[in-house]
């Protein structure tokens, strides 16, 4: 697995997605989704998925300090659109 191919921008846009074994990480300009799950077995595919877990967490702290935080943001409500190909 290519780690240079595994790397978002933390906060960058709403479109950059990767998958890590059965994790996937969304990337959103508010927050990053992290949802499901892996195992990080001891071996070389399990070393390979725990450093792109590590550089993907040093990226989102490493985003996160070039600013001002707030104490806390409103997470803003996903807009739900009609199924087009509904019946």
């Amino acid at each position: 697995m290519n780690k240079k191919a595994m790397k978002i921008a933390p906060f960058a846009n709403e479109t950059d997605s990767l998958s890590i074994g059965d994790l996937t990480v969304e990337n959103r300009e508010d927050r990053i989704t992290i949802y499901g799950n892996i195992d990080l077995t001891r071996d070389k595919e399990g070393l390979g998925n725990a450093e792109i877990l590590q550089t993907l967490f040093n990226d989102i702290v490493a985003s996160m300090k070039e600013g001002d935080l707030p104490d806390k943001i409103s997470i803003k409500p996903v807009d739900n659109v009609a199924n087009p190909f509904a019946d």
